[in-house]
């Protein structure tokens, strides 16, 4: 298990890791090319695989919508795995939308286009084509409004979602407490990092007022809870908060089946 104490990586970082560790081993998060047709090897692809397709200029439109919504399908019916998946072979285009926004290696705004991506991962439209282009322009409007509204000062945002980034993770649905407490329980969080974190997250307290509550600037508020909440999403993906609860993550990261 990651040290409480440890420095979390870039929240697009998480993401690519988290990646790679669920195409290893001998149970890969894989897609079946031969049932995706449009030019696709005909096997088990793995994502790791598919996002290097993907990327290429041989891949067909069509073959790139058929892929993208089978991934947000399945990121809305089989769990936090496929959530974590999608995010990570998007990561191309939504470091392409971190840059547009100018600040491309600013944790701060990665958790925020982490944020919108995940929102829009379990809303958009799969009728229409250019599936993960119009995720990527969701992402980059939710982000761009949120740092906006978020920026007072030197201010910025943050992560999570879920698989992810831990927006996501600590508000949609089931019992976000639950995995609060356990973060407390398992080392990650401390107890002041896991009130911040449901303060704002849960709660809707305006960070400008639990920054005068404790006698803190606000940016120190902002970049305290962009490290929580990257150590929290950080040991959801990594396993570290115990497979018996896999119900109450899903039910945090909104992923869960009715």
């Amino acid at each position: 298990m990651r040290p409480p104490t440890a420095e979390p990586g870039p929240p697009f970082d998480i993401a690519e890791t988290a990646l790679r560790l669920l195409c290893e081993g001998p149970s890969p998060l894989a897609v079946s090319g031969r049932a995706l047709g449009h030019g696709l090897p005909r096997r088990p692809i793995r994502l790791t695989e598919l996002a290097a397709i993907l990327m290429h200029p041989s891949a067909s439109f069509p073959a790139r919508d058929a892929v993208w919504r089978l991934l947000v399908t399945r990121s809305r019916t089989d769990g936090p795995a496929w959530v974590v998946g999608a995010t990570g072979v998007a990561l191309p285009g939504l470091r392409a939308v971190a840059g547009r926004l100018g600040r491309p290696g600013d944790p701060d705004v990665q958790a925020e286009v982490l944020a919108g991506f995940l929102a829009a991962l379990r809303t958009l439209d799969l009728s229409t084509p250019k599936v993960c282009p119009r995720l990527c322009n969701s992402a980059q409007s939710a982000a761009r409004a949120a740092l906006r509204s978020n920026h007072a000062g030197p201010a910025e945002a943050s992560l999570t979602e879920a698989a992810g980034a831990a927006p996501g993770v600590v508000t949609v649905g089931g019992h976000p407490d639950f995995v609060l407490a356990r973060a407390v329980r398992a080392g990650v969080l401390n107890v002041a990092d896991a009130d911040l974190i449901g303060a704002i997250r849960l709660e809707g307290i305006p960070v400008r007022e639990y920054a005068a509550r404790l006698g803190l600037t606000e940016w120190a508020v902002y970049k305290r809870r962009t490290a929580a909440e990257a150590r929290l999403v950080a040991a959801l993906n990594a396993g570290d908060l115990d497979d018996l609860n896999a119900q109450v993550i899903a039910e945090a990261t909104g992923t869960a089946q009715p």
